[in-house]
């Protein structure tokens, strides 16, 4: 007797403001949604270290450390085992990057979309000044090299 079992491939995992992620490629995508963190690290559930930061790079490079100093986090995905994220009572999505009995817990304290927020509300006449200000100047070298070219 002949079975043929069609196999139908898994679909994707779909998180949704709480589970576990084991891709490092996901992993890093969350991430770098990060901006300002609250963060704590803890060994075997004792506070090691606390503070606040700008994340300034997620990665993934089994060579390089995951650090944290000068208020800087440089967080290397293969520095931890996986990524759970939760909810607060208050709703907010927190992070908790897990390697065995250490965990470095994110609290965001802005997203790259509020950063983008903040930079759409520019004064326009403020932005408008500083446009004229930067052709005015490249005019005025402009100006400067055909001088140059044309001693007389």
């Amino acid at each position: 007797m002949n079975h043929n079992h069609t196999s139908h491939p898994l679909p994707a995992p779909c998180i949704i403001d709480v589970g576990v992620i084991i891709n490092n490629e996901d992993m890093r995508r969350v991430l770098n949604d990060l901006v300002r963190v609250h963060y704590i690290h803890t060994f075997d559930k004792e506070v090691q270290s606390e503070g606040e930061g700008w994340v300034v790079e997620v990665f993934s490079d089994p060579q390089q450390g995951t650090i944290i100093a000068n208020h800087s986090l440089y967080l290397n995905v293969q520095s931890f085992d996986y990524l759970q994220l939760h909810r607060s009572p208050t709703q907010k999505t927190y992070f908790d990057l897990m390697q065995d009995h250490r965990c470095l817990r994110l609290i965001p304290i802005t997203h790259s979309s509020q950063t983008s927020e903040l930079n759409f509300n520019l004064d326009v006449d403020t932005l408008e000044a500083m446009v004229i200000k930067v052709l005015a100047a490249k005019w005025d070298v402009q100006l400067d090299n055909k001088d140059d070219d044309y001693p007389f």
